[in-house]
């Protein structure tokens, strides 16, 4: 990574990982064991990449992963298909810890902890259905709640340091949600559109971080980028070019939280996008000149 991308408006994301990942997702930097956790879906894949090394551990998860998250007593859980499951990322054991979902129809998706330990997981339709996925809430207790429905395609969250917003992305909508928070019980409220995504920087949203500064950075599905911006005005503050098209998730590691890693997918690309962007499904990675906050750990004794 070189320096001089530090302080420009406009940065290029170079490629660490050429993983040829048909749908690459949910980068999540674990805060310990300094390594960066992705998924490919459609491979049914959890991967542990490790900068330092460059060495990329691979393991199976047998049903399509939605997203993953560190443990607090160790391992990862992710979300699959219709369950939540453990896997010890020593043995590569995993072990049920829910099957909440019914719908054979619908499969989760995106997810990530919030500021008190609890695991927030969206679905979406296989057929990408309007209106028929939903956003859940899984408390420290394992109770699983559904905290909002009528969603097609469920994606980003993060919260703000105050612990009083909840950001969230449902990608059709072209839009970043603030909901108010309540960090004591988990309920949200008083949803309003608080990024709108310009028509003129194209795709749509998809993962999602946020940097100490409380600004956004989003994922652009289609676009070939990742974006920064200013929550309630929207403005669009700065602009990362991925030399691949569909770009899925974003997440904040390294040493200093200092580095921005980016998943992309090769899923639903043409011949001719996939000679333009051939990179695509690998895993990318800048400076942006701010840093990150830490991965939050699911708190449930499980």
């Amino acid at each position: 990574m070189t320096e001089s991308y530090i302080h420009d408006q406009n940065l290029t994301a170079e490629l660490v990982l050429d993983a040829n990942a048909t749908l690459g997702e949910g980068a999540i930097w674990h805060p310990t064991e300094k390594r960066l956790y992705w998924i490919d879906i459609e491979a049914a894949e959890l991967h542990l990449y490790d900068p330092a090394t460059d060495k990329d551990t691979l393991f199976h998860t047998g049903e399509r992963p939605g997203t993953v998250v560190p443990v607090k007593g160790g391992g990862v859980l992710l979300a699959t298909q219709n369950s939540i499951r453990k896997l010890d990322t020593e043995t590569g054991e995993l072990t049920l810890v829910a099957k909440p979902l019914h719908d054979p129809q619908l499969r989760f998706n995106d997810g990530k902890v919030d500021p008190s330990g609890r695991f927030w997981v969206g679905t979406m339709a296989y057929d990408v259905q309007k209106g028929a996925a939903a956003l859940y809430r899984m408390d420290i207790d394992k109770s699983f709640h559904q905290v909002l429905d009528k969603v097609t395609i469920s994606n980003g969250l993060v919260w703000s340091a105050d612990k009083k917003t909840m950001y969230y992305v449902d990608s059709p909508t072209l839009t970043v949600q603030a909901f108010d928070y309540n960090d004591a019980s988990g309920a949200i409220s008083n949803g309003r559109v608080t990024v709108r995504i310009p028509e003129a920087v194209g795709g749509s949203p998809d993962g999602m971080a946020i940097d100490t500064e409380g600004k956004l950075w989003i994922a652009l599905w289609g676009a070939a980028a990742v974006i920064r911006c200013e929550p309630g005005t929207g403005e669009v503050l700065q602009r990362v070019e991925v030399p691949a098209l569909h770009v899925t998730s974003v997440a904040f590691g390294g040493e200093n939280l200092d580095v921005l890693y980016i998943t992309s997918a090769r899923e639903g690309m043409s011949p001719e996008q996939l000679e333009t962007y051939p990179k695509s499904g690998g895993l990318f990675a800048v400076k942006p000149g701010v840093r990150g906050v830490p991965a939050e750990f699911y708190a449930g004794d499980i």
